[in-house]
């Protein structure tokens, strides 16, 4: 980025000290394209150099001091005047003065916390990033580059199977079983449909992964459903008796790892919707939550089993199997 003013101008680029070894990710921007920014997980160091070319080597720069800024921040889209930030950390480079030549400036942050995923979603965006700024007294000059967070999740090998039964009194009664309820970015989602009444004519059935982006609170609450995919299980009438499979690959979606309250701010949730369509094009569905998570390259497998039950009763699932009056499938589910 270029200054120009009273007779010079300077050129300012933040470089990091890996930038030859460390990885990449592609991450969404807000005008939808994917970009490459390099890589970074909670704890990890960030260091690198600030670089100032001066483009008039006979003039010398004035300046009111220079400073290189790690910044955690969420920006709300309905709120963009304010940016709340949750890691702010700063390194003064230089004392106000001048500058005759080109030079740059080492920094380091060690070990930073981290503690949330990068994100970026319909009304709300998740960044980290690193500000070099020369303070001037007209206008600062200001160089921002983008980092990307991976957070890192290990849940226990016990990871309870959701199983429901559901129906229309009288009219219709399945059972359906999905074989966890913590599922990882690459995982295969592995279920099962049984059919034990039938008495209206199915036509179609579909389960979608749906993430629900909720912002705001109390009163100001937005939510944003946003269907990531479709999987047709079957298309035809079933008859009783008849068990259909399913599965699922979840590595071909865009997906995110369940983000909960994150800074009391936003939350991003994701749900296995059922979805049968009868030949009167009725539509009756149920949805169940389920947990997502990143799979480090490395995954840490020791854990007492203490620990285990106590993780398990915490991330519970929820099992509702009851059939229901004409119209339900089960409770918080409905007929369109």
């Amino acid at each position: 980025m270029s200054f120009f003013g009273f007779g010079q101008s300077v050129e300012v680029d933040i470089l990091l000290n890996d930038a030859d070894s460390r990885k990449r990710a592609e991450h969404k921007t807000e005008d939808g394209k994917k970009d490459k920014y390099f890589l970074f997980y909670d704890g990890e160091t960030v260091s690198g150099k600030v670089s100032l070319a001066l483009k008039n080597p006979n003039k010398r720069l004035e300046h009111q001091g220079i400073k290189v800024e790690f910044i955690g921040q969420i920006e709300l889209y309905y709120d963009r005047g304010n940016h709340h930030e949750f890691v702010s950390l700063v390194k003064d480079l230089a004392r106000p003065g001048e500058i005759t030549q080109s030079q740059a400036f080492d920094f380091e942050f060690t070990h930073v916390e981290k503690p949330y995923e990068s994100y970026t979603g319909q009304n709300v965006k998740l960044r980290y990033f690193l500000r070099a700024t020369i303070s001037r007294r007209l206008n600062d000059v200001v160089k921002e580059t983008d980092i990307v967070v991976h957070t890192l999740s290990t849940y226990p090998e016990l990871n309870s199977s959701i199983k429901m039964e559901v129906g229309i009194e009288d009219c219709l009664h399945i059972e359906f079983e999905y074989n966890k309820s913590k599922y990882h970015l690459k995982d295969v989602i592995v279920g099962k449909i049984y059919f034990l009444l039938v008495r209206i004519k199915i036509k179609h059935m579909e389960i979608d992964i749906i993430k629900r982006e909720t912002t705001g609170t109390g009163p100001n609450v937005y939510h944003e459903n946003d269907t990531i995919a479709k999987y047709e299980i079957m298309d035809g009438a079933p008859v009783r008796g008849e068990s259909i499979p399913i599965r699922l690959f979840l590595a071909g979606y865009e997906l995110t790892p369940t983000m909960r309250d994150i800074n009391k701010k936003f939350s991003v949730r994701y749900y296995l919707n059922l979805v049968l369509i009868d030949e009167e094009e009725r539509r009756y569905f149920k949805q169940q939550e389920v947990v997502l998570w990143r799979k480090g390259d490395i995954v840490r497998k020791s854990m007492s089993h203490q620990a285990a039950i106590a993780s398990q009763r915490f991330e519970g699932t929820t099992s509702l199997g009851e059939v229901r009056t004409p119209g339900q499938l089960s409770d918080g589910n409905s007929r369109q």
